[in-house]
C-alpha cells in the first residue's frame, strides 16, 4: 500500500516494480517527443528543391514556430490533469495521450515537404496528445511513495534517466534517417511514431499488473473519500505551499528560456557553424541532441545517491538552493558558448568540444532544477490537485519554449554572441535573487521536504540503464 492505494509490493533496487514500467513508457515517448524535434526546425528550413526537400522557410520563421510548438505542448498538460484529477484517472489520460501522439508523429511523416496544412494538424495532435499524457505520468511516480519518504528524490531521478535514455537514442535513430537524403524526413518522424506507439502499447499491457489502481480513480474523488465525503477548502500550509511553486515558477522559466536553445539557436550553430568532422566522417548535427540525455543517463544515478546521503545524514540541500545551483551551472554552459562563437569568428569554424562542454554543464544544471521540481510538486500539491499543479509545473515550459524561440529568432539579427553572453548575465543575476530567497521559501514548504532516513543501498539507482 502506498498513500491509500493498491499497488503491487514487489521492488526492483529497492523501489516499487511500477517505477520502472512508468521509465519505460516515458523512455520511448521522449524518443517520440526528441526524434521530432531534433528534426523539426532543420526539415522546415531545408530547400524545397533540395536533395533532402524540406518546407524552404526562413530561419525566423522556423524558429518562431518552434518556440510557438514546443511552448503549446507545455500548455496543454494543466489541461489534461485538471481532466484527469477530476474526470478520467491519470491512467487513462496517459493512454489517450499516448495514442494521439502516435497519430501525430504519422501525420507529420505524410506532410513533409508536401502539405504545410497537414504539417500544422501533426503538430497540433502532438500537442493535445502531450496534454494528456505530461503532467499525469509525472503525477503517478511521486504517488508511488508515502509521504515523508526519501526515495521520492532518487526515484523521480531513476525517473528521468528514462525520460533521457529515450532522448539519447531518439535523435541517433531519427536524425540518422532523417538527414539523410537517401531515406529523407518522412522516415525519421516515422521512426519516433514507432516509439510513441511502444509506449502506448508498454501502458496498455503492463499497468494493472504493476501499478495496481493507481491512477485508476480521479484524485479529486480519492481526495473527497478521504475527506468523509466532505469538501474541504484549502489550509493555511496548503496555501503556502502552493505559494512556493508559484514563487519558483519564474526561476525555472528562466532556465528552460535558457535551455531550449539547444533545440533552435544552438542546433543551427552545430549545423552550419561548427566543425562536425572526425576524419571522412561527418557527425550529424542533429547527434548533438543526444548530449544532454547521455549526460543524464551517466549522472542521474550520482545525483540521485548524492540527495540520499545528504538527507540520511541530516544535511538535505533544500530545493531552492539546488536551484540556484542549477541556474549557475547553466550560465557557465553558455560562457563556454560564447568561446564557441569567439572561435567561429577567428578561424570560420567553432570546435565541437565548445558544444559538449556546454551541454554537459546544462545537464549538470537541470539535474538540480527538473526532477527535483517534478519531486517537489509532487510533495507540495494538495491531493485534489496533484495533476494539475504537475500540469501548471509544465505550463513553465510553455512560457519558455515560447521565449526561447524568440530569443533564438534574436540571434539571426544580433548574433549568437549576443544571446549567449545575455544568457550568462541573465542566469548570474536570477541565481542571486533565488538565493536571498531561499530561506522564506522553505519555511513556506512547512516541513514538506522532511524525510524518513532510508537505506542507501536501497535506493541506489546505478545499473538501471
Amino acid at each position: 500500500m502506498s498513500n491509500g492505494l493498491n499497488i503491487p509490493k514487489g521492488e526492483f533496487l529497492g523501489h516499487p516494480s511500477g517505477l520502472f514500467l512508468l521509465f519505460g513508457t516515458e523512455m520511448w515517448e521522449r524518443f517520440s517527443y526528441y526524434g521530432m524535434r531534433a528534426l523539426l526546425v532543420l526539415s522546415m528550413v531545408a530547400a524545397t528543391e533540395s536533395a533532402n526537400p524540406g518546407f524552404g522557410w526562413s530561419r525566423g520563421s522556423a524558429l518562431q514556430l518552434y518556440g510557438w510548438y514546443t511552448g503549446l505542448v507545455y500548455f496543454t498538460p494543466m489541461l489534461g490533469g485538471w481532466l484527469a484529477d477530476n474526470f478520467i484517472g491519470q491512467r487513462k489520460a496517459v493512454i489517450i495521450g499516448a495514442l494521439v501522439m502516435a497519430a501525430g508523429q504519422f501525420t507529420l511523416a505524410s506532410s513533409i515537404g508536401k502539405d504545410v496544412t497537414i504539417f500544422y494538424a501533426g503538430l497540433l495532435l502532438m500537442i493535445i496528445g502531450n496534454g494528456f499524457f505530461k503532467a499525469n505520468i509525472s503525477t503517478m511516480v511521486g504517488a508511488l511513495y508515502p509521504e515523508g519518504d526519501a526515495r521520492r528524490d532518487s526515484a523521480f531521478s531513476i525517473f528521468y534517466m528514462g525520460i533521457n535514455l529515450g532522448a539519447f537514442i531518439a535523435p541517433l535513430v531519427c536524425s540518422s534517417l532523417g538527414e539523410n537524403p537517401a531515406f529523407g524526413w518522412k522516415f525519421g518522424y516515422i521512426a519516433a511514431g514507432c516509439g510513441m506507439t511502444i509506449s502506448a502499447l508498454i501502458q496498455v499491457s503492463l499497468a494493472r499488473r504493476y501499478l495496481g489502481d493507481l491512477g485508476v480513480k480521479p484524485s479529486a474523488q480519492r481526495a473527497r473519500e478521504n475527506a468523509g465525503g466532505v469538501k474541504v477548502p484549502l489550509t493555511q500550509d496548503e496555501h503556502d505551499r502552493l505559494r512556493v511553486i508559484f514563487m519558483l515558477f519564474v526561476f525555472v522559466m528562466l532556465f528552460w528560456t535558457a535551455f531550449e536553445q539547444a533545440g533552435g539557436l544552438m542546433n543551427l550553430f552545430a549545423s552550419e557553424k561548427t566543425d562536425r568532422m572526425l576524419g571522412a566522417f561527418e557527425v550529424p548535427a542533429g547527434w548533438f541532441q543526444s548530449a544532454n540525455p547521455m549526460f543524464i543517463v551517466l549522472l542521474a544515478p550520482v545525483f540521485g545517491m548524492l540527495w540520499v546521503k545528504l538527507a540520511n545524514t541530516g544535511r538535505a540541500m533544500p530545493t531552492p538552493i539546488k536551484m540556484v545551483t542549477g541556474l549557475l551551472l547553466t550560465a557557465i554552459g553558455f560562457v563556454f558558448m560564447v568561446a564557441a562563437v569567439f572561435e567561429q569568428h577567428a578561424s570560420g569554424k567553432a570546435s565541437m568540444i565548445w558544444l559538449v562542454l556546454a551541454y554537459l554543464f546544462h545537464t549538470m544544471g537541470e539535474l538540480c532544477i527538473s526532477p527535483v521540481g517534478l519531486s517537489m510538486v509532487t510533495k507540495l500539491a494538495p491531493l485534489r490537485l496533484a495533476s494539475l499543479m504537475m500540469g501548471v509545473w509544465f505550463l513553465i515550459n510553455f512560457f519558455a519554449n515560447l521565449l526561447a524561440g524568440y530569443i533564438g529568432a534574436y540571434a539571426e539579427h544580433a548574433g549568437e554572441f549576443t544571446v549567449f553572453a545575455g544568457l550568462v548575465g541573465v542566469l548570474g543575476v536570477f541565481a542571486l535573487v533565488l538565493w536571498f530567497l531561499s530561506g522564506t521559501l522553505v519555511n513556506w514548504m512547512h516541513g514538506a521536504e522532511s524525510t524518513t532516513k532510508v537505506e542507501l543501498l536501497q535506493v541506489e539507482p546505478s545499473g538501471v540503464v
